[in-house]
């Protein structure tokens, strides 16, 4: 993953295929049809949409999740005494994080099963001249990508809602760490969902939701998208032979207002309220997104 001397200082492209493994993975034609990053047509495809337009909007509300991203890699630059790390962004469309980190000087890789998403990033690469791997691929395929204890972060934002097996997808993860590095995951909060649906009117639909929303594997919804409790993250995260940290919520209160952003006057004081209730416990539990570090 290490850039060789001589390369050019702008976005370069890896091509990798994954082995199609037995079922449809996260790029199949499961709920979500074409994984995190991909084009379907179906309910799946309508919710990544919607996951992005989130994610867009998440972007302008709050800073968290970067400060928290920013946190972990100067502990492991300070533990592993590197300036550059080695970081993998599993579904990592576009870019937004993944650019970031490779302008810091940072080894950089974009998994994406999305050609599209992957030649986006690249763009956005190349307008800050700065290098970016980019490999077409799926979570759950991600050691055949990059090999065993190749990164010390790995990022996997927005993932496992889609993919067929989150377990697999972890496990696969968990093998691409080396010792001591860490990975950030956000998924989608079933709690929230429920109270979402039920202030939406949706009694059937928060009661269904609620009925299924036990266990590590997450309870599949209305719209296509996989959501967990905090208990069954952290569950499926340590079963994976990972160590679970520290926990936040993302969206706790943007997820509860109307689709229109609020006055422009009163986007800082959302943002500041949201950054200090992520951390709060019983705010935390009812975020739109929950957001788990671990470490291997």
């Amino acid at each position: 993953m290490a850039r060789q001397r001589g390369e050019p200082d702008y976005a370069g492209t890896v091509a990798a295929t994954v082995p199609l493994r037995t079922g449809t993975g996260a790029g199949g034609a499961g709920p979500g049809g074409t994984g995190p990053g991909g084009t379907g047509t179906g309910p799946g495809g309508a919710a990544r949409d919607a996951g992005r337009r989130d994610t867009a909007r998440d972007g302008g509300r709050s800073t968290r999740d970067w400060d928290v991203l920013q946190r972990v890699v100067a502990a492991r630059v300070a533990h592993a005494g590197r300036a550059e790390l080695d970081i993998i962004d599993v579904g990592g469309g576009t870019g937004g994080f993944a650019v970031r980190f490779a302008g810091l000087g940072h080894n950089v890789t974009v998994v994406d099963p999305s050609p599209d998403a992957l030649a986006a990033a690249q763009r956005r690469a190349a307008e800050q001249r700065v290098p970016l791997a980019a490999v077409q691929g799926d979570a759950d395929g991600l050691d055949h990508l990059v090999g065993d204890e190749a990164a010390d972060l790995v990022i996997c934002h927005s993932v496992l809602e889609y993919v067929e097996d989150p377990a697999a997808a972890l496990a696969a993860i968990a093998s691409v760490l080396r010792p001591g590095g860490s990975v950030s995951v956000i998924a989608g909060n079933a709690v929230a969902a429920v109270l979402h649906s039920a202030l939406s009117g949706r009694y059937d639909q928060a009661r269904e939701i609620l009925d299924g929303i036990t266990g590590a594997a997450g309870s599949i919804t209305a719209d296509g998208r996989r959501r967990f409790t905090l208990a069954g993250l952290t569950a499926l995260i340590e079963g994976a032979g990972l160590h679970a940290g520290d926990a936040y919520g993302v969206r706790v209160f943007a997820g509860l207002l109307s689709p229109a952003d609020p006055d422009p006057g009163a986007v800082d004081a959302l943002r500041a309220l949201e950054d200090e209730a992520a951390a709060y416990p019983a705010l935390r539990d009812i975020a739109a997104k929950l957001h788990v570090l671990a470490e291997r």
